[in-house]
């Protein structure tokens, strides 16, 4: 990593769980003692209402609320994104308003989805969001979940924007994620925990993870080794979270489900269904394995 990659929002960034009471409602205390831990765990900034904090379920009242409670707790040292966007320009607009009042330092703006709008309608989408509030954005390129990419190209042009200054790549495209670096100055931040130290290798700014919920210390581990210039011992440390990162973000189940299975978050919030016996208990081995070494 260069020593002059841009980290607008820091380096180890956590997508953090939402967590609810047992009857389902948003528990804001529950909130703030889970991200005074993860700031305690190492992680410098913190995602909310993103795919792990379970967005498309919670509504406008409940993210502003969440955004509130984390902020009281964690206060102006810690960089807080709030979750926006979807099929709807207008609402995606209204949510990053809403976020923009309630305290946010910048917006983790996801591609409008289900709609399948060509590469010219998604960069309108992006500067209509960037136009609307005066905070940074971090564009969130999840085809696999959008059904759309964020191509290069279009990423190219919205570089050029003065409020859109990073990019949580969970494109599976290292390629097309170097070729942007090498022409423009926007922070990659990774969103594949498996691919978290290659792209910080070639010039990434760090990580959105959501298996921080669980092992921030551990995520972390192997971009401080490659700070110091222990290459070696990185990507040592990089194999030992393997184990854990293919069962919560590689077994069929969403990283929402197997982050409230190792934590007491409350539900999730249907149609999302609890780790079975099973998931739960493989969850746990691996878990407490990564935390022994």
């Amino acid at each position: 990593m260069t020593a002059t990659a841009p980290r607008p929002f820091g380096r180890t960034l956590c997508a953090m769980i939402t967590p609810f009471t047992a009857a389902g409602a948003l528990d804001p205390d529950a909130a703030r003692a889970h991200a005074a831990r993860l700031v305690a765990g190492g992680c410098d900034g913190i995602v909310l209402s993103g795919t792990t904090g379970e967005s498309p379920t919670t509504t406008d009242a409940e993210k502003s609320a969440l955004l509130r409670a984390v902020r009281a707790e964690v206060g102006d040292g810690v960089p807080l994104l709030a979750g926006v966007g979807g099929p709807d320009t207008a609402a995606a607009l209204r949510l990053a308003r809403q976020a923009e009042e309630a305290g946010a330092d910048g917006l983790l703006v996801v591609s409008p989805y289900y709609s399948h709008p060509p590469q010219a309608a998604v960069e309108a989408y992006f500067l209509r969001v960037a136009e609307s509030t005066g905070l940074p954005l971090m564009l969130y390129d999840i085809p696999g979940r959008t059904g759309v990419r964020i191509e290069p190209e279009t990423v190219l042009r919205l570089a050029d924007h003065p409020r859109v200054v990073a990019v949580k790549d969970c494109s599976y495209d290292l390629l097309g994620a170097t070729r942007v670096l090498a022409r423009t100055s926007l922070a990659y931040y990774s969103g594949s925990e498996e691919l978290n130290l290659p792209l910080y290798a070639v010039g990434g700014a760090g990580y959105v993870s959501t298996v921080a919920n669980v092992a921030p210390r551990q995520m972390r581990a192997p971009l401080d080794a490659f700070d110091a210039g222990r290459t070696d011992e990185a990507a040592r440390l990089n194999g030992l979270t393997a184990g854990l990162v293919a069962l919560m973000m590689a077994s069929g189940l969403p990283g929402t489900v197997t982050a409230k299975a190792l934590l007491d978050a409350g539900p999730v919030r249907e149609p999302l269904q609890p780790a079975g016996r099973e998931a739960a208990d493989g969850l746990r081995k691996a878990y407490e394995e990564l935390l022994a070494t």
